[in-house]
């Protein structure tokens, strides 16, 4: 199982906000640590995003994150509406 990470205090501070508002996204993201690359519609980013992973939450709501399978973490880098590509 993976465990979450955050970019900064500023992403953490997001993901809190946007778990303690909708508690749908709690269950999706334990999903998420199962298998990051499976669930909820991952996948991989091309371009100036390449190495960083995308999936859905809801509505209009993506997540990016870093994998890193040695340390079993997901290091999240953006959550918001499309808008954070």
């Amino acid at each position: 199982m993976y465990i979450f990470t955050y970019r900064n205090r500023k992403i953490q501070r997001l993901v809190t906000f946007y778990t303690s508002s909708r508690r749908d996204i709690i269950e999706k993201l334990k999903r998420l640590q199962v298998d990051p690359r499976r669930e909820l519609d991952a996948h991989p980013l091309h371009g100036p995003l390449t190495g960083q992973w995308s999936c859905w939450l809801g509505s209009n709501l993506r997540m990016t994150y870093i994998i890193d399978d040695d340390q079993k973490l997901i290091i999240v880098q953006a959550i918001g509406t499309h808008k954070i590509y």
